[in-house]
């Protein structure tokens, strides 16, 4: 059976919504062009453990990664809702390939904030160049002359194999690497040079076209000014240094990083449907019944689409919401940072309950290994995995805001 490609919204299939191409987002329509091109690659990216060359070779020509990318290096300053648009439909072609737009295209918005020598270490001389993550705090600084050095190793860096600068968490610690109290969550930036990606560390059961391997740094060399304090991403005070006064770069980070992230869960599940549309338009059941003649069936789409198509309503509603804030000059307030998370993680947790509904009605054969509804659905599991679709924390600080009753600081306000 074929990829299956389109968006379904309320009240449409996938052959009756209009042609995408239409929209007034250069990247979009890009994807679009390669639209067959990138859902046949699924299989590939999968076989490889990382996306394919071609795979990504559409991603950097296309300018997903650039979308949020400074004007100044080649970039778009899109809006960040376009930025969503845009991985969900990537996404909803193949999994992995949306996963490493979603998180790899989020990183230049980053970089749009950080010491501008940086910048121009990173993309002087090359407007295309990716950066990896992850952000977890999984290595120690040590204070030397001039900066730090800088050891440990992390997990789950995706896209990896197609970057050649890196984000990672910190702690800052004392000249023994022992991380100083209160703890302090640094994000560290380093070229490709000194680290390593450590193959055969990827081995999932779903996204398994991402690539999202180990990497390991032993004592490298890294000045001050590659050396973030991640409070000043949360408390706009990079934003200031920045002097950028696109409303892009003024939306929370803690609403704009998981952003690419739910994206691509969102559009998975848009992916899947697509799909067990295209499985069920001419599948006779063993009772010798139509899909089109179970009414019961027919019920079970319509509610999974209704859902799917909610989740995409009220994550794009989300983000231009504070997108709107930030070019009014308005201020984000903690209650609103929580909220705007509760949002992100309920649309991700509904479209994947969703999702599930309808793939447990697909019959065996639309789950047999060669259909792309089994892929799809592997990868959905994998992406509400990531942290930051943990509900328990963030609706737990969201419900103590809105009784007015500050949450204690920790682990409960590291996702807000």
């Amino acid at each position: 059976m074929g990829e299956a490609i389109g968006r379904v919204g309320s009240g449409a299939s996938v052959a009756d919504m209009s042609d995408p191409r239409t929209s007034t987002c250069p990247e979009l329509a890009a994807v679009e062009d390669h639209a067959e091109e990138l859902a046949a690659l699924g299989p590939a990216n999968e076989e490889l453990g990382r996306l394919h060359d071609r795979a990504a070779k559409v991603l950097r020509d296309s300018g997903v990664i650039r979308m949020l990318q400074p004007a100044e290096y080649g970039g778009a300053e899109a809006h960040p809702r376009d930025f969503a648009e845009t991985v969900m439909r990537v996404a909803s072609l193949d999994g992995s390939t949306g996963w490493v737009a979603g998180i790899v295209g989020v990183h230049p918005w980053e970089m749009a904030l950080v010491d501008p020598r940086v910048q121009a270490e990173v993309w002087g001389e090359d407007h295309d160049v990716w950066m990896a993550s992850p952000y977890a705090p999984m290595g120690v600084l040590r204070p030397v002359d001039g900066g730090y050095l800088f050891s440990g190793r992390w997990q789950f860096s995706s896209g990896t194999d197609h970057c050649d600068w890196i984000f990672l968490g910190a702690f800052l610690g004392d000249t023994d690497g022992v991380p100083l109290e209160p703890r302090e969550n640094y994000h560290v930036i380093l070229p490709r040079s000194d680290y390593t990606i450590v193959d055969d560390t990827w081995d999932v059961v779903g996204l398994r076209g991402t690539g999202s391997k180990d990497i390991v740094v032993q004592d490298a060399f890294i000045p001050d000014y590659r050396a973030l304090p991640f409070s000043s991403m949360v408390d706009g005070s990079a934003l200031a240094r920045s002097g950028r006064t696109n409303p892009t770069y003024g939306v929370p980070f803690t609403t704009i990083f998981p952003l690419g992230i739910t994206s691509a869960v969102i559009g998975i599940a848009e992916g899947a449907l697509a799909a067990h549309l295209a499985y069920q338009r001419e599948r006779v059941q063993i009772t010798g019944t139509k899909v089109r003649d179970d009414p019961y069936v027919l019920s079970a789409i319509s509610a999974a689409a209704e859902e799917i198509n909610a989740s995409r309503t009220a994550l794009l509603d989300n983000v231009s919401h504070f997108y709107d804030i930030a070019a009014a000059g308005g201020e984000v307030s903690l209650a609103e940072r929580a909220a705007s998370r509760r949002t992100q993680v309920a649309a991700a947790w509904r479209s994947v309950r969703a999702m599930n509904e309808i793939v447990a009605r697909s019959g065996g054969n639309g789950l047999r290994m060669d259909s792309p509804i089994q892929r799809f659905w592997r990868d959905a599991q994998m992406g509400l995995a990531h942290a930051i679709h943990v509900p328990g924390s963030v609706f737990h600080a969201s419900a103590l805001l809105d009784l007015d009753v500050t949450p204690p600081p920790g682990p409960m306000l590291s996702m807000i």
